[in-house]
């Protein structure tokens, strides 16, 4: 008798009773595909082949993050000005485009353990005499994205700031005298003259240290984090990760 009197209140009790909201990580799973953004005009991390296929090192990165997670990727391409501003618009779960890991983006974005690794290297036409080092940018026009890591370091030399959409771009205006030079990442451009072996375009010079580059994802997502750093481990244990670097850079390129 005393049970039945009690059900009322227990069945009242467990309507109460909070409904734990799905992670992240399970929404993912549920939905069966990682939304990755993207820029799709960055050789050789991420772009269009002659077919007109997504390709580039970042892009296999992140199809082996998502098929280790048990998932699809499902790329979402845009400007690179706006990618990381997609995480707050929820229009994808993370960002695969080499960006680099520093402090003011690790206050408001987490990021995945470092899976790249590369230098800053400054480049000027075949002929420029004038820059032969980071401080020579003084006063000097450089061609960068205005939001990117090698553009702030432009700042910092006292670069007159050209705005650009990435690195293509960039290298453009270079060749044709409407930037004096640029900062870019040294892998795209050692890319680039295997590409293009006839560019009329030299590195003056590259920086000591290497940048490392994430993947970025929203704060409080602890889960998909987790996925995302054991996925890479995995990429690195079984090979996978040294046949994707030697692919397109003929190196491993996590150092």
């Amino acid at each position: 008798m005393k049970l039945l009197r009690l059900l009322p209140a227990l069945v009242a009790l467990s309507l109460a009773a909070p409904v734990l909201a799905q992670s992240a990580l399970d929404e993912i799973k549920q939905a069966g595909v990682l939304r990755i953004g993207t820029e799709g005009t960055y050789a050789p991390f991420t772009f269009h082949d002659a077919s007109g296929e997504l390709v580039g090192f970042d892009v296999e990165i992140g199809r082996e993050i998502a098929e280790r997670i048990g998932v699809e990727a499902q790329f979402v391409e845009g400007p690179w000005d706006g990618l990381i501003a997609g995480i707050d618009a929820n229009r994808y779960d993370v960002v695969i485009n080499q960006v680099g890991i520093n402090e003011e983006r690790q206050a408001k974005y987490d990021f995945s353990e470092p899976y790249i690794a590369s230098k800053a290297a400054l480049v000027v036409k075949a002929d420029n005499t004038d820059i032969t080092s980071f401080e020579a940018l003084s006063g000097k026009r450089a061609a960068q994205t205005l939001t990117s890591n090698y553009g702030k370091l432009a700042q910092q030399y006292g670069a007159e700031i050209v705005p650009t959409e990435g690195f293509d771009q960039s290298i453009a205006l270079v060749l044709q005298g409407r930037a004096d030079a640029t900062i870019n990442d040294s892998l795209s451009f050692f890319d680039f003259t295997k590409q293009q072996p006839d560019a009329q375009v030299k590195i003056a010079a590259t920086e000591a240290d290497a940048d490392f580059s994430g993947v970025l994802l929203a704060k409080g997502k602890p889960e998909l984090l987790q996925a995302i750093n054991d996925a890479l481990a995995e990429i690195r244990e079984d090979g996978t990760y040294s046949e994707i670097s030697e692919k397109y850079f003929g190196e491993d390129v996590s150092q």
